[in-house]
């Protein structure tokens, strides 16, 4: 079976791609499930509110994933605390609100478990290791016994410790794609045990942009000790993500890259 993963849905431009686009990609790939990393989606490209969510649900989106901007949308946490196909970061303290991993079964029947975690490099939050955290959730999820399909969203800074994290995970998971850096790179492969791997899956935002944000509007926390305040583009999105292909043993068969749409250089 095919898996779509889309990287941070950044603002008013990257919901519009997802209606755009997302439907026909369902049809032409034959998708079992979309997964969405949404913590970017709000109007201001900070967080996650409830409409925000049920749009990218509508647009086909089975579970979405969080990061660093989870707790951004004020009231934000009641919403999350009642809708398990949305997940934060799975190594977030003990007693945050919300959950860091769910498994859902698909319309084909095949159960999909879909892993949250946050890097600790270069981050702002004060959180535990994911990769403690990942020891903890391979127990609970093994390819073929608990899950048939099961896919890792590792949202970090740092790719060292993204590259890490997908040989941790190898051959016990499907996929491990990085979120949070916005800039799609160009690893996309099938580890040597069999999971499928990319160190970004890029935004679904307008690229003409400093990571989805005018570039005036970012020059002056680089070039000034002053208050500055990010403005959100509004130009046509790219949609910005990994597809990959899952055999009846969880593992990975094949991965590749997917950009369309916007200002990028497509690959369908």
């Amino acid at each position: 079976m095919k898996v779509l993963f889309l990287g941070d849905v950044v603002s008013v431009p990257g919901r519009k791609a997802l209606k755009a686009f997302l439907p026909a990609l369902k049809e032409k790939h034959g998708l079992a499930a979309v997964v969405v990393n949404g913590e970017n989606a709000a109007q201001n490209g900070k967080g996650l509110t409830a409409s925000d969510a049920q749009e990218i649900f509508a647009a086909g989106a089975d579970v979405i994933t969080l990061g660093d901007h989870t707790f951004d949308q004020k009231g934000f946490d009641e919403f999350l605390a009642g809708n398990p196909k949305i997940i934060r970061p799975y190594n977030y303290p003990a007693g945050t609100v919300g959950r860091g991993h769910v498994l859902v079964t698909l319309a084909n029947g095949k159960k999909l478990a879909v892993v949250n975690l946050q890097g600790r490099v270069f981050m702002r939050q004060l959180i535990d290791c994911p990769f403690k955290a990942s020891t903890e959730l391979q127990k609970q999820y093994v390819l073929g016994e608990t899950c048939d399909a099961l896919i890792v969203d590792m949202h970090a800074e740092a790719t060292s410790e993204k590259c890490n994290m997908g040989a941790f995970w190898d051959g016990k998971a499907s996929l491990v794609v990085g979120t949070h850096t916005h800039i799609p790179t160009s690893d996309t492969r099938v580890m040597p045990k069999g999971t499928a791997y990319q160190s970004d899956a890029g935004m679904c935002g307008d690229y003409n942009s400093s990571l989805g944000v005018s570039y005036e509007s970012a020059l002056p926390s680089f070039t000034t000790a002053m208050r500055y305040k990010f403005e959100q583009v509004s130009g046509e999105a790219t949609l910005s993500g990994v597809i990959v292909t899952i055999a009846e043993n969880g593992l990975a068969t094949h991965a590749e890259a997917l950009r369309v749409g916007g200002c990028l250089q497509a690959t369908e």
